[in-house]
């Protein structure tokens, strides 16, 4: 895997695309600088071995036109705080301006085009503007994995400019090599938590974990379909009752290739989906008709713990209840300290998944966490086994 190490950078125009699609506050400033924080260490790299840094991200869903609130300009002065070195900002992307602005950067200056999604070439994959883009660069690094399932003009077509001058940056190899130790682990036994409300938005995950995981937790809204496909009772619980075959088929397929499947045994019911519902703990397969279930009840979490306490190598992709009420935050909270005091004690813990990351983010456990993937919908893909264009063209081009 070829990492941004392996370029010579020296007086060289560094163009590389990172994830810079952070929130903004109502009056324009950074909410998150996550994104920004994780990428420093790349930009710093550059900047500290002499190079001219051109960055190119995008910022929300633009209308392939420009717009002021999906600006990257309070992002430059956001990225220039934390560099601790002036971040110079151009409202364009390619184009005369841009251009200019390129050829006045002095080795170890930094660079912000403004949003490749102002420009209908980006999400088409337009050849003509990834040959702008190109122009921008002598060397090309590719750091954002969050767009790597997008063949997008910026993350995937433009690599092909650079034959033998392409790389990953340090967040790109970070997220493959550790979703690789997941995948590919020799520490055993390895569990995956996979939760979540639909069963049919993991079914690949879950197939694919099945030759790669020993035990799987499977909680959440996913797990009313799995209790309804073996006959229970879920009331009003999310239930995808067009998927309850799929739910037997993992069912089998898991015991075929001897995976142990833990489903809650109790839930947290309410008469209600509302913060301030009434509650009951009942038996989840015997959930009253009104009723449905909102998290995972102490019985269950009792035993989902001794499951993680016993891993050595542990995936974690969606939460066990509705984490946002804080009526049913409990399932989700507990097992993620059960998860933290694990890897305090050696396990290999990877977090990954808009909502998983976001509750340990809540519950102020991402520090104690071994890999927090900020990747999303790019990480999912690469845990079902499906080509990502953004990685595969640096492969294709690195030489």
């Amino acid at each position: 895997m070829k990492t941004i190490e392996d370029l010579s950078l020296s007086s060289q125009r560094v163009l590389i695309r990172v994830d810079f699609n952070v929130p903004l506050n109502e009056d324009g400033t950074v909410a998150n600088d996550k994104r920004i924080l994780a990428t420093l260490p790349t930009l710093k790299y550059i900047v500290k071995n002499g190079g001219k840094a051109v960055i190119l991200s995008h910022l929300g869903r633009p209308t392939a036109a420009p717009e002021v609130k999906y600006s990257l300009r309070p992002v430059a002065e956001a990225l220039a705080m934390r560099m601790g070195q002036p971040v110079a900002f151009c409202e364009e992307t390619i184009g005369p301006k841009a251009d200019a602005a390129v050829a006045s950067l002095a080795p170890g200056e930094v660079l912000l085009l403004e949003n490749v999604r102002f420009y209908p070439g980006e999400e088409s994959g337009e050849e003509s503007f990834a040959a702008e883009l190109a122009k921008h660069g002598d060397c090309y690094v590719n750091d954002a994995f969050g767009t790597a399932h997008r063949a997008h003009a910026s993350t995937t077509v433009v690599a092909k400019h650079f034959p033998g001058k392409c790389a990953f940056g340090y967040v790109m190899a970070a997220e493959i090599e550790n979703v690789d130790r997941v995948l590919v682990s020799s520490k055993k036994p390895a569990l995956a938590i996979v939760g979540g409300s639909k069963v049919s938005s993991k079914i690949d995950i879950l197939q694919r974990l099945m030759d790669r995981v020993d035990e799987i937790i499977i909680g959440g809204g996913m797990s009313f379909t799995f209790i309804k496909a073996q006959g229970g009772e879920v009331g009003q619980s999310i239930c995808e009752l067009d998927h309850l075959q799929t739910a037997l088929d993992i069912l089998a397929l898991a015991k075929a290739k001897n995976v142990a499947i833990h489903l809650p045994t109790d839930v947290i019911a309410a008469d209600d989906f509302a913060p301030n519902a009434n509650t009951q703990i009942c038996p989840i397969h015997a959930i009253s008709a009104d009723w449905q279930g909102l998290d995972a009840g102490p019985e269950s979490l009792e035993a989902f713990k001794k499951v993680v306490a016993g891993a050595k190598t542990l995936l974690w992709n969606g939460p066990l209840g509705v984490f946002e009420m804080e009526a049913f935050a409990g399932g989700t909270k507990e097992v993620g300290l059960a998860i933290a005091e694990a890897t305090e004690k050696g396990l290999f813990s990877l977090v990954g998944g808009g909502d998983s990351v976001s509750a340990v983010e809540q519950f102020g456990l991402a520090d104690r966490m071994s890999y927090i993937s900020t990747g999303g919908g790019a990480m999912l893909e690469y845990l079902e086994g499906k080509t990502l264009p953004g990685i595969q063209a640096i492969l294709d081009y690195a030489g």
